[in-house]
């Protein structure tokens, strides 16, 4: 059954700030560059907001929804925070959409925000020297790094074939401005970095940065009373998953597949009337925390079948010219991944490349976009489509 939500929410405005070490701003300075470039982008005043939802993921950037209506001086108002994993930002945005569906939000805030590199301390918050209660001794790369053997073992993939969906991101990631690495790197960079958890080496996997994206959502009858911008983008579907803090405990968990990204995308394809998200859907922003991530989320999103990936980026299928462009924007691997922004970053990228001002490398075929938001250790998956009116 389509969605009753199916072009009836309108993202109006958007709006980011640069990816990257970011010394010299705190979250608080994040958030009010990103939000109010979104207002700017709207053409709309903050007490226009009626509601605010946050993603965030660590601790020491806010409790509460608080975190946003503080740095805002939006006050008076509902302000949700949401804390979701690494999908928490999409989230964020799930949850807003619901609200201005429901006629009793018009015109809502959903908006992230991570500072990670002023932790005072090593690797993600959490992760402590003695284990973490839902990771146990296990790092993030040790995690992806598991994938990635079985895929090795399962379909001969080889560390050739994570280096090219690197190189390929970081090609797109030099064209655009807000981008964290701005590179182009080769296959023999890849191969020859620092191992980091074996297959994977420095250059599969993502950086930790700091950064903040926003969107401004309200209802279509609503977005066109606004004159600043008559080329809104809709919501087509979402779908969303949550599977086994434990998926290595699991006897019957073969490493081979993400079932919350596999669920999600079903999720998302019915809810937009979707049959053939090759042929209805012209490019996606994928969660590449690691390089087998994006191969591995080509086969869980049903853009080919199991153990082809590899040689569909081998064919130059989601290169920037491919049939079916996978992160124009360079991805996590450009940008880096502070947690809570993550995911309403990858919806501001789709929404400018179905508007046709993308800030980096533009798409053509840019209709319809999806932005696949993947958190935890495989654990909960926002898939989301989007599209014009």
């Amino acid at each position: 059954m389509v969605s009753p939500l199916k072009d009836k929410i309108a993202i109006m405005g958007v709006g980011y700030t640069k990816f990257g070490e970011l010394w010299d701003k705190n979250q608080e300075d994040l958030l009010v560059e990103a939000c109010y470039e979104s207002f700017d982008d709207a053409g709309v005043e903050p007490k226009q907001i009626d509601a605010i939802w946050i993603g965030i993921q660590y601790f020491f950037t806010g409790l509460s929804g608080g975190a946003a209506a503080e740095f805002l001086k939006i006050f008076g108002k509902p302000a949700t925070r949401v804390e979701n994993f690494c999908a928490s930002g999409m989230d964020a945005f799930r949850n807003a959409c619901y609200a201005v569906y429901s006629g009793d939000i018009d015109i809502a805030l959903a908006c992230g925000v991570e500072k990670l590199m002023d932790a005072g301390s090593r690797g993600l918050p959490g992760f402590e020297q003695f284990g973490h209660p839902v990771y146990g001794n296990v790092s993030a790369p040790g995690m992806f790094a598991m994938l990635a053997t079985r895929a090795f073992h399962n379909w001969e993939w080889t560390k050739e074939d994570l280096a090219r969906v690197a190189v390929k991101n970081h090609y797109n990631g030099v064209a655009h401005p807000k981008a964290h690495f701005r590179r182009e790197i080769k296959i023999e960079d890849v191969l020859n970095a620092p191992m980091i958890a074996e297959p994977l080496g420095r250059y599969d996997c993502c950086a930790m940065s700091d950064g903040a994206a926003a969107l401004v959502i309200t209802r279509p009858e609503i977005a066109k009373e606004f004159k600043h911008r008559d080329d809104f983008v809709v919501l087509k579907g979402n779908g969303m998953a949550v599977e086994t803090l434990y998926p290595y405990y699991k006897p019957g968990y073969d490493f081979s597949e993400v079932p919350a990204t596999q669920k999600a995308a079903q999720a998302a394809y019915k809810a937009a009337g979707i049959k053939d998200p090759v042929k209805e859907i012209g490019f996606a922003e994928v969660h590449d925390c690691f390089t087998i991530t994006e191969l591995l989320n080509m086969q869980d999103l049903g853009l080919c079948k199991k153990g082809e990936a590899a040689q569909k980026v081998r064919d130059g299928f989601t290169a920037i010219d491919g049939e079916f462009p996978i992160n124009p924007s360079g991805g996590l691997k450009c940008f880096g991944h502070p947690i809570g922004a993550t995911g309403c970053r990858m919806l501001v990228e789709v929404t400018k490349q179905i508007q046709g001002r993308a800030d980096g490398r533009q798409v053509e075929r840019n209709e319809v976009g999806m932005a696949h938001n993947l958190g935890g250790p495989y654990t909960v998956c926002t898939v989301t489509v989007l599209g014009r009116p």
